[in-house]
């Protein structure tokens, strides 16, 4: 019990020397050609408008994070292999990178692997989707400037005036 005490009083002195670069993101299962085209794609499914789009949020590294901590090797391979394959298909399609290609062109090969008659090329287009919607969704800006999230809603006001009025119509 002491020493659960003990570590329990250290652990805020430890947790305040955690920055952004003590803690940032490596990629574990990516290339950073990869990853930088997993960010591409993500910012085709949401883009820059007059909010920032996911690539600027980093969604793109939470997406790397999630699949390589809680997915299977299975599901890796099959996101490793469906960055391969957009890529290829935008070599032959467009004869230029899938991160060169216009958002028209961009668009038009995530809608054929969303329609694709592959499974594994479904799966990965849908895993990609969901997981970009589901970071954009639960990062910092979205969170606090767009849904105006409140960690603890419903603030208790304990001693309130009641206006005359408000009681006197009541009745």
């Amino acid at each position: 019990m002491a020493v659960a005490a003990g570590a329990l009083i250290n652990l805020p002195a430890w947790a305040t020397n955690w920055t952004a670069e003590t803690v940032k993101h490596t990629p574990k299962f990516l290339s950073s050609g990869q990853g930088d085209l997993l960010g591409d794609i993500a910012e085709t499914i949401i883009p820059t408008t007059d909010t920032p789009g996911a690539k600027a949020l980093n969604v793109h590294q939470f997406i790397q994070k999630v699949v390589a901590d809680c997915y299977d090797s299975a599901t890796q391979n099959n996101v490793r292999n469906g960055l391969t394959l957009v890529e290829e298909q935008a070599q032959k399609s467009f004869g230029k990178p899938f991160a060169q290609a216009d958002t028209a062109q961009r668009m038009a090969l995530l809608t054929q692997l969303s329609k694709s008659d592959d499974a594994a090329q479904k799966e990965f287009y849908s895993l990609v989707k969901g997981l970009t919607v589901r970071g954009y969704m639960n990062s910092e800006y979205v969170m606090t400037n767009l849904t105006h999230y409140q960690m603890i809603p419903g603030h208790y006001y304990g001693c309130v005036p009641v206006p005359t009025k408000a009681v006197s119509q009541t009745k």
